[in-house]
């Protein structure tokens, strides 16, 4: 099996160019289980992990921009996780260390699993993709990119090379729940944000449909209930909220959890997470 081990995003570009069907390898924590159980047939590879171009992050105002080759390792460390918690708190459930070292923010969104775990914060920041072949730049929104289970929009010779992010002011949380503590696949998992600048909050649902879930309806009953001032909001609102993001889930049942059981998750997770960012009160 032949292997570009390319050394320049331009390198890697070239040899997308010549092998459009090529594997492209960043840190392989996903690819490399199913290539081993036989389940991937692959006649050529693009290693992409030594490619600096696509490494570290920066910010330019209120925009915080990611290589896709940032690891999970990368994004809980101090500095990055002060500006978006929510995704410090996701890479955090993600694996062992060896795999959090190794897998990528990028890698995650090629994969585009139901059950990957940055995609609901990825969603609820809106984040917007930078794809390049050898030819063409293009900037994709995160609902046009992950489409269907595992299926995203990404086209033979091109590859991710940045997600860029807004920096938002306030709190943010990410919950996650599995069969069991620590190294497990999500059975469900849940992300708010608070927008103090536009008091509004964003929020996704995780692992219960093919693709991440907004529910702008819970999102906008609790931006405009919440007082803002005192960073307040009352228990009824909280049910209603908690309720609002379990009716917008679309689960289905498997061999970790059930459509109900998935739904009940949903309400719990995404309760627990307004209570955490709001003080909760009465009416």
């Amino acid at each position: 099996m032949p292997v570009t081990v390319a050394r320049s995003l331009d390198h890697a570009l070239a040899a997308l160019e010549e092998f459009p069907e090529a594997l492209i390898l960043a840190g392989g924590t996903d690819v490399m289980v199913q290539i081993n159980k036989g389940a991937v047939s692959v006649d050529q590879v693009v290693a992409i992990g030594r490619v600096p171009e696509l490494q570290g992050w920066r910010r330019e105002g209120d925009w915080l921009h990611l290589g896709a080759a940032v690891t999970y390792s990368e994004m809980m460390g101090e500095e990055l996780s002060s500006l978006v918690p929510a995704l410090a708190q996701a890479s955090r459930t993600v694996g062992s260390p060896q795999i959090r070292n190794a897998g990528t923010i990028g890698g995650n969104l090629g994969t585009s699993s139901p059950a990957g775990d940055t995609l609901p914060v990825l969603f609820a920041l809106d984040a917007v993709l930078t794809i390049r072949s050898s030819t063409e730049l293009r900037e994709v929104p995160i609902s046009q990119f992950v489409v269907g289970v595992k299926s995203n929009t990404l086209q033979p010779g091109e590859l991710i090379e940045k997600i860029s992010v807004p920096v938002l002011e306030g709190p943010q949380e990410f919950c996650k729940i599995g069969p069991r503590n620590a190294m497990v696949i999500s059975v469900a998992s849940f992300t708010l944000l608070a927008d103090q600048k536009e008091n509004r909050v964003r929020s996704c649902l995780g692992t219960v449909g093919p693709v991440p879930i907004r529910s702008m309806e819970a999102e906008d009953l609790l931006s405009n209930s919440v007082n803002w001032g005192e960073n307040t909001v009352s228990s009824e609102v909280l049910d209603a909220f908690s309720s609002l993001c379990a009716d917008a889930a679309k689960p289905i049942d498997d061999h970790r959890g059930s459509a109900v059981y998935r739904r009940h998750a949903i309400k719990v997770l995404s309760r627990r997470a307004a209570s955490r960012i709001f003080i909760e009160g009465k009416s």
